[in-house]
């Protein structure tokens, strides 16, 4: 092997989401770099569950949350095709993949990963295929929260029932989507609170019809916000959405890539006599998003 080629520090896992769990794999990879390492997370470009059984779950985070968390943690992102390495046994998947490919020097992984053809490869056997390469292997300790194991699929349940301070609790940062902002129907100009408009990607996840208090980040800077996210029944449109009042602030973000994190879950989506009686119901949670008082540490419950 040629010697200039640099020595990685592999993070394995899902990520979706790079909750707290995953947090305590990458953080074990990102150290090695105080021994000359490159960190990588190796995961998957889309979830092993498509080629399974034909569904995968919708994903937590994607384009540019999902770039922006991983370079926020001091790791470089490394994709496979599910479809290229499913076949593979554990120990080819060890010695193509991380060892010829990646060139790991070190290996992170969490308690419950699985590898290689049907899972068949579990962290006991990653461990003794790193010993007798003499590679370094560390398996991340659970990380729980309310007193199970953080899990994406729990964080999933959360934001669908709209408990999004719990989600956030088991991600360690809001929930949040940055995605560009559309031109609407301007009913929120009219009622003196502007919205912006903004659609989900395919396969995200879509939180519970509602209206939460929420933040926008503008230019680096951060605007208490309220969004509304669904099809409003009052105006009976069709296709779901996230509509967000940003509180003083004014301006044209037409065509911009603007992030929305979600705080608190307020109420659900409501049907209205008038615009009268809607723009008295904003202008309540517009004064309640003033007031709410967002948790300074996340990671651990308050």
């Amino acid at each position: 092997m040629n010697s200039d080629i640099k020595k990685t520090a592999i993070a394995l896992g899902s990520f979706d989401g790079l909750h707290r769990g995953h947090m305590a794999v990458i953080e074990k990879a990102v150290r090695q770099k105080e021994n000359g390492l490159r960190p990588i997370a190796v995961t998957f470009k889309e979830h092993p569950q498509k080629y399974l059984n034909g569904s995968t779950p919708p994903l937590i985070f994607s384009g540019i949350v999902k770039e922006r968390a991983f370079k926020d943690a001091g790791i470089s992102l490394y994709e496979l095709d599910f479809a290229d390495i499913m076949r593979l046994t554990p120990e080819e998947f060890f010695e193509k993949i991380l060892i010829n490919k990646l060139h790991a020097a070190f290996i992170s992984c969490g308690y419950n990963y699985r590898f290689g053809i049907n899972g068949t490869g579990d962290a006991e056997l990653l461990k003794e295929l790193c010993e007798k390469k003499g590679i370094e292997f560390c398996v991340a300790p659970k990380v729980e929260f309310e007193n199970e194991p953080i899990s994406s699929t729990r964080i999933r349940q959360a934001i669908l029932a709209g408990d999004i301070e719990k989600a956030n609790m088991m991600l360690g940062r809001p929930f949040s989507y940055c995605e560009k902002v559309v031109s609407g129907d301007h009913i929120g100009r009219k009622l003196g609170a502007p919205t912006i408009n903004q659609f989900f990607p395919e396969n995200h996840i879509i939180p519970k019809f509602g209206v939460y208090i929420s933040k926008v980040e503008i230019d680096g800077r951060f605007y208490r916000a309220v969004t509304n996210i669904g099809i409003r029944p009052t105006l009976e449109l069709k296709a779901p959405r996230s509509e967000t009042c940003i509180i003083d602030f004014s301006g044209d973000l037409y065509g911009r890539h603007i992030e929305v994190f979600l705080l608190k879950y307020l109420r659900p989506e409501l049907i209205f006599e008038g615009l009268d009686s809607l723009k008295g119901q904003i202008m309540s949670d517009i004064e309640k998003a003033r007031l709410y008082e967002e948790p300074e540490i996340y990671g651990r419950e308050i």
